[in-house]
């Protein structure tokens, strides 16, 4: 009995040592990573935290503490609506545009065509380009004089609208040009998915004479849920973050109607100079950031299907 008590303190001990050993493994493999995080992202979000609280002007050297009232300001100002709607939309038309098209053109790209390698490096290729670039781009082609759209329209016989001063065609405009850019970016990621549905339950609902709609309703979609929902997390934090294409094209105007909260952040520390009010719309951006992330968490994951 002795040295059975004996055996176990001895397995104990060997067992707390190697705990040790791999709590001291994790923390220097993880170590570089967490001090990062820690200077470049946490830092900073726990300074832009206390900058809310200070009425501080871009370059001034002194800072008023105002508590809550970056916050109370922003909350009641009268152009506090718009730009939460504009948001709104913008975001869920471009958030469900992508995944809609994308799907489609994904369907289309994994079907045995001549020339599918170089169409689907075509698709792709606007995703890497810079945002900047591309809102210059088609800021010319949507001329409603010159551009491409222009002439496009006028072959049908349809006048081309005003695109950069008459709403809603401005916040139309933005939406375009962001689906034509991160198309190709989702259709590459539904096309991996797509390829990793097993051949075999496509032919054997062939073979029980289920159409191709069918099988894509009842087989293809099911199987996907776990690529669409990683898209759907990662293309909703984008578009509420999108701000190149804004920038280049609109500036957020015309009279604020495709200003949203990523961009009235911009406009109210570098074109306004207050530091410290835009820091508050900064911390409500990152908790509708974060309250969107958990919401989708925690209910739109249960209906993800993990093969």
């Amino acid at each position: 009995m002795r040295d059975r008590e004996v055996q176990a303190l001895h397995r104990g001990r060997l067992g707390a040592r190697r705990r040790r050993r791999n709590v001291l493994w994790a923390l220097l493999l993880a170590g570089p990573n967490l001090v990062l995080l820690l200077v470049f992202v946490y830092r900073p979000l726990l300074q832009s935290f206390y900058l809310s609280t200070l009425q501080w002007n871009l370059g001034s050297p002194v800072a008023r503490p105002v508590g809550l009232g970056n916050y109370v300001e922003w909350f009641t100002a009268p152009t506090t609506g718009r730009v939460v709607t504009t948001t709104l939309v913008f975001t869920l038309a471009t958030v469900g545009g992508a995944m809609v098209l994308g799907l489609g053109l994904a369907l289309l790209l994994n079907r045995k065509l001549r020339g599918r390698g170089v169409a689907r490096t075509v698709a792709f290729a606007p995703y890497v380009l810079s945002g900047f670039a591309v809102g210059i781009l088609w800021l010319f082609m949507f001329d409603p004089r010159y551009g491409l759209v222009q002439e496009l329209l006028g072959w049908v016989g349809v006048a081309s609208p005003q695109w950069y001063t008459q709403r809603p065609w401005p916040l139309v405009m933005i939406v375009v040009v962001y689906l034509w850019k991160n198309l190709g970016y989702v259709a590459l990621i539904y096309l991996v998915g797509l390829q990793s549905v097993p051949q075999d339950l496509k032919d054997a609902a062939a073979l029980d004479g289920a159409s191709s709609a069918r099988t894509l309703r009842s087989i293809v979609l099911p199987l996907l849920t776990p690529t669409t929902f990683f898209l759907l997390v990662t293309m909703l934090l984008a578009s509420l973050q999108s701000f190149d294409i804004i920038k280049a094209m609109t500036q957020g105007g015309p009279l604020g109607s495709t200003t949203t909260l990523m961009y009235s952040i911009y406009e109210e520390s570098f074109v306004n100079g207050r530091a410290g009010y835009a820091s508050a719309v900064a911390t409500v951006l990152f908790l509708m950031l974060l309250a969107v992330t958990a919401v989708q968490m925690r209910f739109v994951q249960r209906k993800v299907h993990y093969a």
